[in-house]
């Protein structure tokens, strides 16, 4: 069985900045952090393990922004639902109205974030999430 702890987290953030903070507090925590700066980004990278990658490769959580250049957060969601992917997913967003967090529960999104918010409280989602022991699926578009 695989182990859990440190997680893989796959994080996807078009701000460098935020996105350096981010990756920083989770690599302290022990994490493994793969950094993408788009959600187009994280999509193709997904397919790619998709293709022939080992369980060891696939990410444990995913984090990402929602309003990035091309791909948004919501659409890598959605897109990895439709095939079945079940990875946790935590959206997080400058632009939190309610029916931004409606469309990312309905997704299945394990939590939603916004900006700006307590690292603190990210880094304890990311851990919770990256406990279950959930299907994660065998391909991405």
């Amino acid at each position: 069985m695989r182990r859990r702890e440190p997680l893989r987290v796959f994080l996807a953030e078009d701000d460098l900045e935020v996105r350096r903070l981010l990756a920083h507090a989770l690599r302290k925590d022990g994490h493994t952090v793969i950094e993408f700066e788009s959600g187009t980004q994280l999509l193709e990278f997904l397919g790619t393990l998709s293709r022939g990658a080992s369980e060891e490769s696939r990410p444990d959580v995913i984090v990402s922004d929602n309003r990035m250049p091309g791909k948004s957060g919501l659409d890598v969601l959605a897109s990895l639902r439709e095939v079945g992917w079940r990875t946790p997913f935590v959206l997080t967003t400058a632009f939190g109205d309610a029916a931004t967090h409606a469309r990312a529960r309905a997704a299945g999104a394990f939590a939603v974030f916004d900006k700006p918010f307590d690292v603190d409280d990210l880094r304890t989602v990311v851990l919770n999430a990256g406990r279950p022991t959930g299907a994660v699926g065998s391909k991405v578009p």
